[in-house]
């Protein structure tokens, strides 16, 4: 009796142990795509604001017959540098709007003739997103740090996109802190959100449950109105749960 008991007992444990470990691999697996999300978000909103507010990309044909006039200024020859090949980085041709084809410089060449430009730091900022794109991380890092313009949008958005490559890198606490730098940074409703998403996601992963409370909890309390606030409190309930 007491050896069917403790079969019993040993069979429920069992159960428990396998039911833990499918809630873990599903919040991981959700956390994954949330972060995914995230970053194309970001990177399609960047791609948009440029596009409105800055610098209008060039058609194909016009890409193809580039021309520097010689009396156009140093910056202006940048920006029309830049114009060319974000047509190619639109277009999901990396390696082209990098490099460059054999008339026109890719982002590489405008960041090494052009860096001191605002255009030429910008380029930097696209290089380190053609990079990413290509999976290769500590290049988009190297970059993206390039990318020393004050704007108010994509600064903090690269500041983020840095945290990013550290977290594919492995490298959480560099994450972390470039988490923290994005959310601060011009903070405001549309950026600040998405990355204290992030940095409380790290620490999840991290398993550093209380920091990730406290980031939501944050979060909630000073952007209340965001979609971010309202969908992270069952999160924030869970965690809750879970550090009693």
């Amino acid at each position: 009796m007491a050896t069917n008991q403790n079969t019993k007992q040993a069979e429920e444990r069992l159960e428990n142990v396998e039911e833990a470990l499918s809630k873990t691999e599903l919040w991981i697996e959700n956390n994954q795509k949330t972060l995914w999300t995230i970053l194309i978000a970001l990177l399609v909103v960047a791609f948009a604001i440029y596009g409105i507010s800055r610098y209008r990309v060039k058609k194909n044909e016009t890409a193809k017959n580039l021309s520097f006039p010689s009396e156009i200024s140093f910056e202006q020859k940048a920006t029309k540098a830049v114009d060319f090949a974000s047509y190619y980085m639109q277009n999901e041709d990396y390696a082209t709007a990098l490099n460059g084809d054999e008339q026109n410089p890719g982002f590489l060449s405008i960041v090494s003739d052009y860096g001191s430009t605002k255009a030429g730091k910008l380029a930097a900022y696209y290089a380190g997103i053609c990079y990413l794109k290509q999976g290769n991380y500590q290049s988009a890092i190297d970059y993206l740090k390039k990318y020393t313009n004050d704007d108010k949008v994509l600064a903090p958005l690269a500041l983020g996109l840095i945290g990013d490559c550290y977290l594919e890198l492995g490298d959480q606490q560099n994450a972390i802190s470039y988490y923290e730098k994005a959310a601060k940074k011009n903070a405001n409703d549309f950026h600040s959100p998405m990355h204290l998403v992030k940095l409380g996601m790290t620490y999840e992963i991290m398993g550093n449950y209380n920091k990730a409370l406290e980031t939501y909890k944050t979060l909630k309390k000073d952007y209340p109105t965001s979609n971010e606030a309202f969908e992270i409190s069952k999160t924030i309930a869970y965690l809750e749960e879970k550090l009693k």
